[in-house]
């Protein structure tokens, strides 16, 4: 495979790991959440909150885009992404860049996706969402 080829294999399978965070019955399922986070895993929330691994395992059912129960029947609110792309930093390391819609209200949103020498999966390292006021 050439670079170029390989770059974008890399980018997509960060974007679609990132689309899977998004479905109702992954955030529900504490095992599925767990091979998409990497363990060193930290997130800044739109609110301003700091998330580490085991907090967002723990809450990710109840938060925005979950089931609320823990079920995952996928009947609330779903994120809506928009404009997603992503570049590679370096071997191993995917920067995606997105806005989201949920329930209304708009975010913009960064994540760090890392692949450890050794694996094949890539697991989100960082994620940052940033509110958009109306009318930006």
């Amino acid at each position: 495979m050439s670079p170029i080829s390989q770059k974008n294999a890399d980018v997509n399978a960060a974007i679609d790991a990132e689309l899977q965070l998004m479905d109702p019955a992954v955030r529900a399922s504490r095992s599925l959440a767990a091979r998409l986070l990497d363990p060193e895993f930290v997130e800044v929330g739109a609110s301003g909150r700091r998330w580490t691994y085991e907090e967002m395992l723990a809450a990710l059912p109840d938060l925005d885009g979950g089931s609320g129960s823990g079920v995952g029947d996928g009947d609330g609110p779903r994120f809506q992404p928009s404009g997603m792309g992503g570049v590679v930093l370096a071997p191993g390391i995917v920067h995606l860049t997105y806005e989201t819609v949920f329930d209304g209200r708009r975010a913009r949103r960064s994540s760090l996706w890392r692949r450890r020498d050794g694996e094949t999966a890539w697991r989100m390292y960082y994620h940052q969402a940033t509110p958009v006021p109306d009318g930006g």
